[in-house]
């Protein structure tokens, strides 16, 4: 059964990113009503929930979607620069999605590939000339550093928190894999209390829910499989983990030479 499609735009017109990302909101609020729940992230790209963490890349993130993806037509001759597009409502909004998500107990499926995607974004607009300068792309590349440093923070404690919380602020348990081998899709699901449910990305921002319980089960059952053929680096194997962060952050220094 279908219930939610996560692009207001479905029908053709086009719907701002702020009600985007309202949409995204009112689902995490939703997931938190259960007193039961738990989110199992298979990420192929860096997550959603991470992009909103700081500002700067926050708001490369937020420009790249609206002028790229959405094709948004007032930005395309434009040029990325930090002090123009802030996007200071859609942070705003980020903060409160990350908040509702840092309440979820989650299970992330992460690849040594997962960051290429924001890389390559990166990359794109940097040989594109579509940086308005050298200071905005080295800001973007830094705030980018600065997410990857809070996500090895918050696998080492093996809790999600805000940058800058401090330890009676932990929220829920985060449990991150690393699978060497195997890329996948960015798909999450969900159980809430005696329900589960699967949600479908498509078309980089789209996303689809269904409770349907013969694709559910297929789904469980292939992630449950991933994870048990995968190393657990969050609160406990800090040399795995070490490596692993290492290897995401070198790629991401390399965008400045």
């Amino acid at each position: 059964m279908l219930l939610y499609s996560g692009r207001p735009g479905i029908n053709g017109e086009v719907a701002s990113f702020e009600e985007y990302l309202r949409g995204i909101l009112a689902q995490l609020k939703y997931f938190n009503s259960f007193k039961q729940k738990q989110l199992l992230y298979f990420c192929k790209d860096m997550t959603f929930f991470h992009v909103y963490l700081f500002p700067e890349i926050a708001s490369f993130k937020t420009f790249f979607w609206i002028k790229t993806i959405q094709n948004h037509p007032e930005f395309q001759q434009k040029s990325f620069s930090i002090e123009e597009y802030s996007f200071n409502d859609c942070f705003a909004i980020g903060q409160e999605i990350i908040q509702e998500y840092n309440q979820i107990p989650c299970v992330e499926l992460w690849n040594y590939e997962s960051i290429n995607s924001s890389i390559s974004q990166i990359e794109y607009y940097r040989d594109a000339g579509i940086f308005a300068n050298q200071s905005d792309l080295t800001i973007v590349v830094d705030s980018l550093l600065r997410t990857l440093d809070h996500l090895q923070l918050q696998t080492e404690k093996g809790f999600k928190f805000m940058p800058g919380a401090s330890d009676v602020s932990f929220k829920a348990p985060l449990r991150l894999y690393v699978n060497e081998v195997v890329l996948g899709s960015n798909t999450i699901l969900a159980e809430l209390d005696n329900a589960k449910l699967s949600i479908i990305t498509y078309s980089v921002l789209s996303y689809l829910l269904t409770r349907d319980p013969r694709f559910n089960e297929n789904a469980f059952k292939s992630f449950n499989n991933l994870v048990s053929r995968s190393v657990l680096i969050s609160g406990t194997g800090e040399k795995e983990r070490n490596k692993f962060f290492r290897s995401l952050k070198e790629k991401v220094r390399q965008l400045k030479t």
